[in-house]
């Protein structure tokens, strides 16, 4: 009540986003993280086809680790063979973690999401497919940021 008093009585907007905004298909997070990946070819899957998958050029899990901290500014958690040569990367921003035996399924050399579960750990190095868990705000603020961008160039180009 505090917080959104305080930024109402400043005459501020309030936007709630989560689902709608990782979803986006240029400005959403899992289509900013492709994009941050250089990820050619994508495809969605699994529940309301959040979780994408697409070629990248080849890497070691260990090299795409680095990019990601570098990219990101938060070291991800690798599991699994630090290796393994990455061409087909599969993503979902937050708490994903879950849909790693989709990505498997679905042909994916790596998964790279927010977090990470107990379980997550055994399938990946069972799986030989390694994962990444990057952060759930790090995943998660790409989209925000490419949204506060669009608006403001909308609001350049249209002013009020």
């Amino acid at each position: 009540h505090k917080r959104l008093k305080a930024m109402l009585m400043a005459d501020m907007n309030l936007i709630a986003y989560h689902l709608p905004l990782d979803a986006h298909s240029t400005l959403g997070n899992n289509a900013q993280l492709g994009a941050l990946l250089g990820a050619k070819n994508v495809e969605r899957f699994g529940p309301d086809q959040l979780v994408s998958i697409g070629e990248i050029d080849p890497v070691s899990a260990k090299t795409l680790s680095t990019n990601l901290t570098e990219r990101l500014g938060q070291i991800p958690l690798l599991l699994g063979d630090a290796d393994k040569v990455i061409r087909r990367v599969a993503w979902c921003s937050g708490a994903a973690q879950d849909f790693l035996e989709e990505a498997i399924l679905a042909g994916a050399d790596a998964y790279i999401s927010g977090e990470v579960s107990e379980r997550t750990t055994h399938l990946a190095r069972e799986s030989g497919v390694p994962y990444l868990a990057c952060g759930h705000h790090a995943t998660e603020r790409l989209g925000i940021q490419a949204l506060g961008t669009w608006l403001e160039q909308e609001c350049d180009e249209n002013p009020v």
